[in-house]
């Protein structure tokens, strides 16, 4: 487990400068900015914690230049919310795997919500299925971790502000370690 945290922080060291796909931020401010958020909204340190570390499958994946141009999907989600189970539990992990159905839900529900979304979310969009169906949006709403995951999206698609990164690298890395310090010191079983 403590490899695992390790190698989260490594990833953020390594790739937390590059810039978010099709984003007026890095990879590091848009982590912070989403965990902020959800610490500023009164949100469970599980929930922050999946807020920070919500396309850390993205850094994982380490695909180059924005993967929605070339027409791909790099299946994040799905990739975070592995490497984020048996470490953080699923109060971690399912948020962050349901974050782009909760995309596809929104789109579906709220009209409004379509038309804020960014360009590069646009076209990730439609790789990632496009609005839901009926039968979808019933499946997500009975998701046990359906209204952690649109907390989170709504909180994703405000962490994109490049003004707003107001400390250090370290200090944000710091910030991370102590979440993930808590988080785990709880039972994984019970969070």
């Amino acid at each position: 487990m403590e490899d695992m945290k390790h190698s989260i922080l490594a990833l953020y060291r390594q790739g937390g400068d590059r810039m978010y796909a099709g984003e007026p931020v890095t990879q590091l401010a848009h982590a912070w900015q989403c965990g902020r958020l959800a610490e500023k909204s009164g949100a469970s340190a599980a929930l922050q914690l999946a807020s920070w570390l919500h396309d850390v499958g993205h850094l994982w994946v380490n695909a180059e230049g924005t993967p929605t141009l070339r027409g791909e999907d790099d299946g994040h989600e799905h990739v975070g919310a592995s490497l984020l189970a048996s470490v953080f539990g699923r109060a971690v992990s399912e948020p962050v795997r349901l974050h782009v159905l909760a995309k596809r839900y929104l789109v579906t529900t709220r009209q409004a919500y379509a038309r804020k979304l960014s360009p590069d979310s646009v076209r990730s969009l439609h790789l990632q299925g496009g609005p839901m169906s009926e039968a979808e949006c019933a499946a997500f709403e009975s998701e046990t971790y359906f209204t952690d995951a649109l907390k989170l999206r709504v909180w994703d698609d405000l962490g994109k502000n490049q003004a707003w990164f107001d400390i250090t690298r370290e200090e944000a890395l710091t910030h991370l370690a102590d979440l993930m310090a808590v988080v785990q010191a709880r039972d994984v079983t019970q969070i």
